[in-house]
Formats: structure tokens, C-alpha cells, sequence
């Protein structure tokens, strides 16, 4: 490691190999962007700290049998990225995480890592059927995104571990996307509803739908009553097919600041709708 292991409660490890040694030890607060951990520490970062920001194994973004993210990659580099028009949802979200500062600074792995139910990622994620890969000193591990995020600030990670990867099947490229999200101002705002939509359209009619709301229960969640009604739809039709009710049905909003569930569970509906008709068009 850099010098940086010279601080009792800092390392900047430069290779996976490192970084594994360490979480292996156990009580690391691993940082990458740190546009999550450092709001949250309030007026003290308590902990060594575990930084991951010189490996570059875990930035960037690379189409092979599917799509592979790193961690570590920024969500400006994800919305600056050339990819298919399934992953649009995902582009669209990335430019809405904040201000440009936190874009530029915050990365894909540590938003699903806080895993926030507001989590901007998580919905086109969803849509796009993403799994992560965790890895430890005994090897990696493959889990769907749905498996890994387990409630408010909790994950499936298991002591020794890091998110190191997201992978999105080549299946989920096919199709086209659409984000959309409500907050109390346009910008800088962590959403009251927010949903995404991939649909797969061939001669006319809808083959193929995910649909993800995220903010309106204890973690993102696809909408399969909606899904199912969509499919078989022609273009013209498949917006009548989607119901308050079906949009609802797996939802469990809460009341908070921002909004109570009744108003959440009504924007859905809307935003379920505004999005399948932006990915329709």
C-alpha cells in the first residue's frame, strides 16, 4: 500500500488484492465517492477509513456478454457513456443524483451500498434485471440487485466483502427506457416517487416490460402486475393497461417529510404512466 497506510485510520489500497486484505480485518468504512459516507458521519468520520479510489479495476464500464460497471464508476461517466437505448433510464437517473459535483464524485456502487430507499440508481438498475458481483479473499459471489438490498441501509454484504462489480445481462439491452422522478424542485431533491420503465416493442406491440418504482416502499421494487398487463399490448393500447390498482398492489409507502403515502401512492400511478409513454415514444 501507499504511504497513506502511515494514518492508523486510513489506507489507500492500490490493488483488489490490498483492499480484500483489509475488509478481511474487519471495521474498515470503505469510501469511494464519499457523497454518502461523509454527509452521514456528521461533525466526526468515526472508524479507519478504506479507500478505494486508486484501484482501477473497479471504474469504468465494459460491454461483454452483457454490461459490466465498476463500483467505483462515476455517475457522470455513466450518463457521458455511449450504451444502448435500454440503458437510458439509467443515464437519465445518473443526471439527476445531485449536482455535477456529486455526478462527478459519487459512484454506482455506493449508492446501492447506502441503499437508500430513494436511491436514484436502483429503479433503472431494477429495470435492467442488474446483479452485483461481491467479492472476499474466498472468491466472488453473483446476487440479483433485488437480493442484495434487504431494507433501509441494509445489504447483503457479508464481512469481508465489496461490491465490486454491476452486471447487466445482454438480454436487458434490448428495448428502450425512460426515468422519471418527483421531488419537491426539478434538481438537487431526493425524490417522493420515481420510476423507471424498459420496454421490448416488436411489430407493434409490447414483448417485453420492466417496470421499477423506487421511494414508495422499504426498497425499490418491480411492479409485475404491470408488467404482465403491458405485454401482449399493442403501442396504442399499452397505456390504457396500465391501473391505479396494479401500480399500487406492491407498493407500502410511508408518511415522512417530504410527502405522506397517500400522495405517494398516487404520484406513482402518474409516474408509472409518464414513463411507459416516454419509453413507448
Amino acid at each position: 500500500m501507499n504511504s497513506g497506510l502511515s494514518v492508523p485510520d486510513y489506507a489507500r489500497p492500490q490493488s483488489m488484492t490490498e483492499a480484500l486484505r483489509c475488509v478481511a480485518e474487519g471495521g474498515w468504512r470503505v469510501l469511494a465517492g464519499g457523497t454518502d459516507l461523509y454527509p452521514g458521519a456528521g461533525t466526526q468520520l468515526a472508524g479507519p477509513v478504506l479507500d478505494l479510489g486508486d484501484i482501477a479495476a473497479l471504474s469504468g464500464i465494459e460491454r461483454d456478454a452483457g454490461l459490466r460497471i465498476g463500483a467505483a464508476t462515476s455517475w457522470a461517466a455513466i450518463a457521458e457513456a455511449d450504451l444502448p437505448l435500454a440503458c437510458r433510464a439509467l443515464q437519465q437517473a445518473a443526471l439527476q443524483v445531485g449536482g455535477r459535483q456529486v455526478q462527478v464524485a459519487g459512484t454506482i456502487g455506493g449508492n446501492l451500498c447506502n441503499a437508500s430507499p430513494a436511491a436514484d440508481g436502483v429503479p433503472p438498475l431494477l429495470a435492467l434485471e442488474a446483479e452485483v458481483e461481491l467479492v472476499s479473499a474466498t472468491g466472488p459471489r453473483r446476487l440479483p440487485l433485488r437480493d442484495f438490498l434487504l431494507g433501509p441501509r441494509r445489504t447483503a454484504l457479508l464481512p469481508g466483502e465489496l461490491l465490486a462489480t454491476v452486471l447487466i445481462p445482454e438480454r436487458a439491452l434490448r428495448g428502450r427506457s425512460a426515468f422519471v422522478k418527483l421531488g419537491a424542485r426539478s434538481h438537487l431533491v431526493i425524490s417522493i416517487a420515481m420510476v423507471a420503465a424498459r420496454l421490448g416493442i416488436e411489430d407493434g406491440s409490447v414483448v417485453q416490460a420492466s417496470v421499477a418504482v423506487g421511494s414508495c416502499s422499504p426498497v425499490a421494487v418491480r411492479l409485475p402486475a404491470v408488467e404482465a398487463a403491458l405485454v401482449g399490448a399493442s403501442v396504442a393500447e399499452a397505456l390504457d393497461r396500465v391501473t391505479a390498482a396494479d401500480v399500487q398492489a406492491a407498493l407500502s409507502p410511508i408518511d415522512d417529510v417530504r410527502a405522506t403515502a397517500g400522495y405517494r401512492r398516487a404520484a406513482a400511478v402518474e409516474l408509472v404512466r409518464r414513463a411507459v409513454a416516454e419509453a413507448l415514444a
